[in-house]
């Protein structure tokens, strides 16, 4: 058979062309069931220790988090990450044949044994437990022809309006926001901070008192009535 070819080269290139077209046209009716699973399922976890340094983060919240991930069944390895925003990221990535929403299930209760050990700012702004890694499918950049609107306002409107509605779409993993929206920026001065013998976090929690909706009712309206 080797030496039919071997004389026959033009023969031999038109087989091989015929194959080729051949297999390139059965590509589009291919079900997608038999593409092997190429990138492997993986979970995330997030936290914000807002204020902290990298060195803060790493010790407080990234360590103790991959120190309560073991034991996870299909674990291949894991990867985190601490910067000096006070982002805390842990990459876990599993057998290509497992189900990711059972992973994930199994994340998430390894977390609760970690959450009391995490410090308190980390607990009150909450750690997020979301399937898929760090790339970045599609990034979206928003801007406005109207030079009276800010890059805040722009914010916290797709803080407002956009972001929860492109986390419940299928598939999506997370959406991350690169911007700001309105905030409270408090600046403190040291000196009167001494004299009065209060500490930062003595000024936190003194707004957080005040930062609070009381329900005070309506005036000209009738008392409510007992059931």
């Amino acid at each position: 058979m080797a030496h039919f070819f071997i004389n026959r080269p033009i023969f031999a290139w038109v087989l091989a062309i015929v194959i080729m077209l051949a297999g390139a046209l059965s590509i589009s009716t291919l079900p997608v069931e038999q593409y092997p699973d190429i990138a492997p399922p993986r979970v995330s976890i997030n936290a914000n220790y807002n204020g902290a340094s990298a060195e803060a983060v790493e010790n407080s919240v990234t360590q103790v988090i991959e120190q309560q991930l073991t034991g996870l069944d299909n674990l291949l390895y894991m990867e985190s990450s601490s910067d000096a925003s006070g982002r805390s990221r842990t990459t876990l990535t599993f057998n290509p044949d497992t189900n990711t929403d059972v992973a994930q299930v199994q994340v998430q209760n390894k977390l609760q044994q970690a959450l009391s050990r995490l410090p308190e700012a980390v607990q009150n702004s909450g750690v997020s437990v979301t399937k898929g890694g760090s790339e970045y499918f599609m990034v979206i950049s928003f801007s406005s022809a109207d030079p009276s609107i800010t890059q805040v306002d722009i914010g916290d409107y797709l803080t407002s309006n956009l972001v929860d509605v492109l986390g419940r779409i299928d598939g999506i993993g997370d959406v991350r926001m690169f911007g700001t929206n309105y905030s409270m920026r408090i600046w403190l001065d040291p000196a009167r901070l001494e004299k009065f013998a209060l500490m930062p976090s003595d000024v936190r929690v003194a707004i957080n008192a005040q930062n609070a909706q009381v329900s005070a009712g309506q005036l000209g309206t009738q008392p409510a009535k007992n059931g």
